[in-house]
């Protein structure tokens, strides 16, 4: 795999962290920023739990995703590579469904561009 893919993969594994700080941390405040014309000011508090374990959700993409940087056998790289930027895909092409349409070009779409310059390289 080349080094652009891999600074995407990093790239899409950094915003995943970040979700997962936000969600898991920050949620009261950051999320309310983040989140306002989603939900109401009053459920933020007592959503807090359910945006951690999104958080954590998130975490896990994320630790999937670095994980890639450690695996030597380029196949198998390639493959887990796929299989958590495919995650990542499908979960924010499912919240764009759901909750909100920006979450499409937030978090899909850097995966389906990482996915596309993926293929092309091992091409």
């Amino acid at each position: 795999m080349g080094t652009i893919v891999q600074i995407l993969i990093g790239l899409v594994a950094l915003e995943h962290i970040y979700i997962l700080w936000m969600e898991m941390f920050a949620w009261e405040s950051v999320g309310k920023k983040t989140f306002k014309k989603a939900l109401p000011d009053e459920l933020f508090k007592p959503t807090k739990g359910l945006a951690a374990n999104q958080g954590l959700y998130n975490g896990f993409l994320a630790a999937g995703l670095v994980w890639t940087f450690f695996i030597s056998d380029i196949l198998w790289k390639i493959n887990i590579s796929v299989f958590f930027l495919g995650c990542v895909a499908i979960a924010g092409i499912y919240g764009a469904v759901t909750a909100d349409k920006k979450i499409f070009f937030v978090q899909a779409l850097p995966a389906i561009i990482t996915l596309i310059v993926l293929f092309i390289s091992v091409n």
